[in-house]
């Protein structure tokens, strides 16, 4: 199959450049302008690197509730003019959201990149691994996301400003202290300071030793199971708050054999099995990342299709989806290690 005809392989070219962008950036457009970018990327974008082209809106928001919300609240005062800011950066937010909707995870987070590249080399290694997680644990990782969101994001940072956590017990950027994204964006401009373990207070050690152990399972993890971080993140959900302003969407147009098909819910690397049972209209599950899967195996014209607003961008094909199944079983034979299964993955 023509690689420019390739989806996958389109995206992972746009996965590379945005990983460039985000985490060398400032040594391209100067780390002033790098700075006034944006604070509130929808993606892992570290404020940890040092050379990084914008920071991810997690640790504003608990920056903001920390040291501006929860401190105003505690002590009195101003409360609106402490809260512009955080009202600002989700404003910021929600701009970003119209206009690549939850796209920012499948194509553009650093992180999510990593986790795909992973997987790949699990498979060009070969590792065995199932082509998805059974439906139990699809269903007890989902509402994992929505507690971090709340508890890391939220509630620790705001709670700490009002003085009921320590301000150096490591609450008030409680997600920062064990984001995988910091210890990888820093590590891949030769920085090893992120990966340590805090021994300064037993509480920063406890979250300095969850942020380790976080990382290296995702590394184990990756090489055999999709998007293993993906699931759990808190920015899939923060997004999710957001996906109906998006106008990138993933859209249904027939219902017609889904049933009795469910290529796509099987070659989702979410497990988004509503895909195949839904109704027609919007198809954008709060797991999704508009990676495109979905349509690239739909074996039925137009019945999935990626849309940007009304105009559609990717439509399911018969014929395509016949080029991409033989390109995809050309990749999978492929594995450097002979004689051993390889994986349901992408290439």
């Amino acid at each position: 199959m023509n690689p420019l005809k390739n989806l996958s392989v389109i995206r992972k070219f746009v996965q590379f450049l945005s990983f460039l962008f985000l985490v060398y950036g400032s040594s391209v457009v100067g780390f002033y302008a790098a700075d006034k970018l944006s604070a509130s990327l929808p993606a892992l974008a570290c404020a940890y690197d040092s050379k990084t082209a914008d920071y991810c809106a997690l640790i504003v928001l608990q920056h903001q509730l920390d040291h501006r919300v929860g401190m105003v609240l505690a002590t009195g005062g101003a409360v609106l003019k402490a809260l512009m800011p955080t009202l600002i950066t989700l404003a910021t937010f929600f701009v970003f959201m119209v206009i690549l909707s939850k796209a920012f995870c499948g194509w553009i987070c650093p992180l999510g990149f990593f986790q795909e590249i992973m997987t790949l080399i699990g498979q060009k290694i070969g590792l065995k691994s199932p082509s998805s997680l059974s439906d139990t644990t699809v269903n007890k990782l989902r509402p994992m996301k929505w507690f971090i969101l709340l508890g890391l994001v939220f509630i620790f940072p705001l709670m700490t400003g009002l003085g009921f956590l320590g301000m150096s017990s490591g609450f008030g950027d409680a997600f920062c202290r064990i984001c995988p994204s910091r210890i990888l964006t820093t590590l891949m401009i030769g920085d090893p300071n992120q990966l340590y373990v805090d021994t300064s207070s037993t509480s920063l050690m406890i979250w300095s030793v969850m942020a380790d152990f976080l990382f290296g399972l995702i590394i184990a993890i990756g090489l055999t199971v999709r998007q293993p971080f993906c699931r759990i993140c808190p920015m899939l959900a923060l997004q999710t708050v957001f996906k109906k302003a998006g106008l990138a969407r993933l859209v249904k147009n027939s219902t017609e054999g889904c049933s009795s098909c469910g290529l796509c819910a099987k070659n989702c690397p979410m497990d988004i099995r509503e895909i195949h049972t839904q109704e027609t209209g919007d198809a954008v599950h709060p797991d999704c990342t508009l990676c495109g899967r979905c349509v690239e195996f739909c074996p039925r014209d137009n019945q999935l299709a990626i849309k940007y607003a009304v105009a559609p961008i990717f439509t399911s094909s018969k014929t395509y989806c016949a080029e991409r199944t033989k390109a995809q079983k050309k990749w999978e034979k492929g594995s450097l290690i002979k004689n051993t299964p390889s994986l349901q993955t992408e290439s």
